[in-house]
């Protein structure tokens, strides 16, 4: 069965996704792969490795061509793959006007301001550069052309701590001033607390859940008590039960719009992180549950 993720139809989409499929040979990377990003979101693509991300990424991009179905971005696509590639023997300054010559769209400020936020020194040859400081040129090229749709492939993977919390929030003052869309890949969900407000969870190339985080978190819940096989209460889907020595944790999955159950002692809830989420969905297919 096709799982499907749609906007409100009040909602303008940036990026489309009709049962996209794309393989290797006899091995699928991506099937039936639908779904709709609005626009003017952050978007976190999170899977496992090997789960399809680069492989959708680099089709949206149209890096590649899917072997069925359809994808489609609304106005200008940058991407940014995972090696972050520059010419060595330029310098950041020569890589900024190599991308006002290849771009239609240019905005030299722009590019300049990001390079000028991380220090990254304009005179110097990119093969001089550390990997945090190649990311940076990357992104500033990124930047600079002004897309509508930022596509980011594990774009904090080269960088450090306090660099990873800089560029989350240059990039979310980029979205709320060009509203423009991202679409940003990694299996590091702790990274994207305050970032991503939307999610396409990917699973063995599939589409296993996805939509806005808030409303995703809202509808599921832990609750926790003396081991037990049995709910405290009905009507609940369980998404994951843990059992330990004397405790038992569900993490439970809300119908539509149903307010979080009432349980009493010895029973308590608490609220699901994305974290949370994330990982007991992955885990389900691990087990082939259902759930």
């Amino acid at each position: 069965m096709r799982t499907v993720f749609e906007p409100s139809c009040a909602t303008a989409v940036a990026v489309r996704a009709q049962e996209l499929g794309k393989r290797y040979g006899n091995q699928w990377a991506l099937r039936d792969c639908t779904f709709e990003l609005p626009q003017g979101r952050v978007a976190a693509l999170v899977g496992a490795n090997g789960a399809g991300k680069t492989t959708l990424m680099s089709v949206l991009a149209s890096l590649l061509k899917a072997d069925e179905g359809s994808a489609h971005a609304v106005g200008r696509v940058a991407f940014v793959s995972q090696e972050k590639p520059v010419y060595r023997n330029f310098s950041a300054a020569d890589m900024l006007r190599l991308g006002a010559r290849l771009n239609i769209v240019w905005d030299q400020t722009r590019a300049v301001r990001w390079l000028e936020r991380f220090e990254i020194p304009l005179d110097r040859a990119c093969g001089k550069l550390s990997g945090g400081q190649h990311a940076q040129v990357a992104f500033a090229l990124a930047i600079g052309s002004r897309p509508s749709v930022l596509i980011l492939d594990e774009p904090l993977a080269n960088l450090d701590p306090l660099a990873r919390r800089e560029v989350s929030q240059e990039l979310l003052s980029e979205v709320a001033e060009t509203g423009m869309t991202v679409l940003l890949s990694t299996h590091v969900v702790a990274e994207l607390g305050g970032v991503a407000d939307y999610l396409l969870l990917l699973a063995r190339g599939r589409l296993l859940s996805g939509g806005d985080v808030d409303d995703l978190l809202a509808s599921h819940v832990f609750i926790t008590g003396p081991r037990s096989e049995v709910l405290p209460v009905a009507s609940s889907a369980v998404l994951q039960a843990r059992h330990h020595d004397n405790q038992s944790t569900f993490l439970l999955r809300l119908p539509d719009r149903q307010p979080r159950p009432f349980v009493g002692r010895p029973w308590s809830q608490r609220a699901v992180t994305l974290e949370d989420y994330v990982l007991a969905q992955l885990q389900s297919t691990r087990k082939g549950d259902d759930a």
